[in-house]
């Protein structure tokens, strides 16, 4: 799965207050739903904090991939935001957080969803990627460098 196939610059907030984690994922979950017609932010909220609640979505450096899967819908989605102050996220690393990626897939789409989950922790876990995400100035930079890491990443594996 392409980042491209999930993303799209309505779907990407630069500059978030959060203050915390829930309000971290109720502003994902607004993202999602405005952008999609089988979605709603209930919905969607209960299904990513539904998968917080088993263990943290953190990945380390700053970094989480919420994601849930969701009964009805027949395509995979995303959204990002970056905090301008990072929020506790329960890490592994016991940093703060202030990217997030959140995902959500159909409920039948397993294999899908591991595979972009693991595309998605190792676009983030580079760190100079990482670095220009958080020196974008608005959604539209952010965008454009989701969709060319997401070339790089095909051409690297081509």
């Amino acid at each position: 799965m392409k980042i491209s196939d999930l993303i799209a610059p309505e779907r990407i907030d630069a500059h978030t207050q959060a203050g915390g984690k829930k309000r971290a994922l109720e502003i994902l979950s607004e993202l999602l739903a405005k952008d999609a017609q089988a979605l709603n932010r209930g919905q969607v909220f209960s299904s990513m904090i539904s998968r917080e609640r088993l263990g943290s979505t953190a990945i380390g450096s700053g970094v989480a991939i919420p994601h849930g899967r969701i009964e009805g819908l027949n395509y995979s989605i995303g959204a990002f935001i970056r905090l301008d102050e990072p929020v506790d996220f329960d890490a592994t690393d016991g940093g703060p957080v202030d990217m997030l990626f959140a995902l959500l897939v159909p409920t039948h789409c397993a294999e899908e969803h591991l595979n972009a989950l693991a595309a998605l922790a190792q676009l983030f876990s580079q760190a100079e990627f990482c670095d220009r995400l958080r020196q974008a100035d608005n959604a539209e930079t952010v965008y454009e460098l989701l969709i060319q890491a997401d070339k790089d990443q095909t051409q690297a594996s081509a």
